[in-house]
């Protein structure tokens, strides 16, 4: 799996229509309502490392309200969470 994180600006009047929309967009698995110097964040997940740009540069930026993006593309992923899971499996008493 490929990830990529967005950080995306929008017109202030449309963050949460916007976040709706791109939330229902292929690719896009999550998106966040933050604060700081951008409107939301979107993850994007897909199989295949071209298929990124067709979600954000194709999906993502022509999103109405969409005023700007800055994309960071993941190569390695480290989760606390993912570790203690895998860890886990089959052992008696785990949580």
């Amino acid at each position: 799996m490929n990830t990529a994180i967005v950080h995306i600006d929008c017109a202030t009047d449309s963050i949460p229509e916007v976040a709706e929309a791109l939330a229902a967009l292929p690719g896009v698995s999550e998106v966040y309502s933050v604060a700081g110097n951008v409107d939301l964040i979107a993850i994007v997940r897909v199989k295949n490392f071209e298929d990124i740009a067709d979600v954000i540069a194709g999906r993502i930026s022509k999103t109405p309200g969409v005023v700007n993006t800055e994309s960071h593309i993941a190569f390695r992923a480290y989760s606390r969470h993912d570790l203690e899971d895998a860890f886990a499996i089959g052992l008696p008493g785990a949580d």
